[in-house]
This record gives structure tokens, sequence and C-alpha cells, in this order.
């Protein structure tokens, strides 16, 4: 596993966004104030509010420090005064957004409509406010980390905290969903690739996991590695996230010098 480490992001404009020099600069600025974060964290973060008739403009910087590139389908994202208390929501669709880098940092304008600001006062008034993605989760369906004993035994409690912080910052599952998330790749002293993953579960039922095929592609997009994996008594249970390592063994390495600057892996599509 690897330690935890404050990570810079690199700024990164939208190709359709034309920005000016004077733009830029100021980008380049505000981002430069930014907290650095920890590794495998999405973040949000608000940089300004303007009020244009009954719409709300939210400028906000999105941060990715996990080692893939991500795209959000919906984002629920809420507003906060300095009190922390809620003052608007709304649903953005992002797929204009497009797919923002490993280690990447962007701005985005949100429009709210000021319909559904919960406040009397102009909003462009608000000292100290805040944006944040809203979690949606009902008492009884909290989706929490999952440990093997293994694991338990061999990490240390900010390793534990670290992952538990990942599960909490990640953007919720959709109901019934699976999926699985990369936290690390690398290859060892014996070229075998060992990949480490979070094996995210948002269904209300356990699961269990007889075989796992995976497919990895590096930086370029090659497929660098491929396999099929067989899991003994490996269960997942109910709106859980469970990390798991797997190792490809040279032989079912394409290629003995992949780019893992970033990469992504994932079950290969089913042939019709």
């Amino acid at each position: 596993m690897s330690t935890i480490n404050q990570i810079e992001t690199v700024l990164s404009i939208h190709p359709d966004w034309n920005v000016s020099k004077q733009e830029m600069y100021v980008y380049q600025f505000q981002h430069q104030q930014l907290e650095p974060l920890k590794e495998n964290q999405i973040s949000i973060s608000g940089l300004k509010l303007e009020q244009f008739d009954q719409l709300i403009y939210v400028t906000a910087f999105i941060r990715n420090t996990l080692p893939n590139a991500i795209t959000f389908e919906m984002l629920d994202l809420i507003i906060l005064d300095e009190n922390k208390q809620m003052i608007a929501k709304e649903t953005f669709d992002m797929e204009k957004f497009g797919e923002l880098p490993s280690m990447g940092c962007r701005p985005w304008s949100f429009v709210f409509e000021r319909e559904n600001w919960n406040v009397e006062e102009e909003p462009t008034k608000l000292e100290n406010w805040q944006i944040a993605f809203e979690i949606k989760k009902k008492p009884n369906e909290i989706h929490e980390l999952e440990l093997d004993t293994s694991w338990e035994d061999k990490l240390s409690k900010e390793m534990k905290e670290h992952l538990q912080q990942l599960v909490n910052n990640m953007p919720p599952l959709k109901e019934n969903e699976i999926n699985i998330m990369g936290l690390e790749a690398q290859m060892n002293e014996q070229r075998n690739l060992v990949v480490t993953l979070l094996i995210r579960n948002g269904s209300l039922k356990n699961i269990n996991l007889e075989q796992l095929p995976l497919v990895v592609e590096d930086a370029s997009k090659n497929v660098i590695a491929k396999g099929i994996f067989n899991l003994t008594n490996f269960e997942v249970r109910a709106n859980t996230s469970k990390p798991w390592t797997f190792i490809f063994p040279s032989d079912l390495i394409l290629n003995n010098n992949p780019d893992l600057s970033s990469w992504k892996v994932y079950p290969p599509k089913t042939e019709q």
C-alpha cells in the first residue's frame, strides 16, 4: 500500500472553455491558494457566486487525486452558509463536464434557481459560504469500509482511517450498483503487476464473488494485462466497499514497461 501524501493538483481547463489570459491568471492564482489534498480524494471548492436575475451562478473547482481519470453522470450539490446550514441544493447533469484527469483540478459553473435558496438576503451578500457534495443516505444504509481480517492485521490505524475517508468521499453508488475502483498499480521485483482495487457494493444484499475477470489499461489507454481471478469465500457485505489486491503474473502481462502514471481497471465487456 502507498503512504499517505499531500497531493498538489494540476489545473485542467475544459477544452470548450475560451479563457482569456487574465481569467487564466485568476484561475491559476486561486488554484495555488487551495489546500493540498490527500491521495484518492474527490473535492469541490467554491470560488465565486454571482446572481443574474433569478439565476445564481456558482463557480467551483473540482479536484481529483484518484489514480484514474473520472467522469460524473449527475452531481447532487448543496450550498452551506457560514454556520454550515444548507441553504440551497440542486442536481446537475455533468455530461458536458467530460473527463477530469487524475491529479487534475477543473473550474466549472453551476446554475442554481434563486427560488430554491432558503435565505432572505441576496446570495451575493453571503460570507464564508461553501459548496459541497450532497451524500444521500438512509440511516440504515450508510456505506461503510469493509476490511478482511488479513487487512485488519496489517494496516495501521492511520491507513484504515484514510481508506474510510476515501469511501466517505466517493460519490454515492446508485441503488444496487456494484463497481470497482483502482487504488494502486505497480510492477514488483518479479515483474508481476500488483493491482489494489476497491470493490464497491451499493446493494442491500451481500454479494459473493467466485471469479473476477479484469482488464488493466495504462496511461496510453493500451491494455497491459488481463486475466481471470478465482476467489474463495470472497464476500462483500451490503453497502460496503472492500479493498483487495490482485497479482497478474508475468505471463498475463502484455507490456512489461507500462506507463502507470494513470491507469484504469475494469471487467471485460461480455461478448454478444
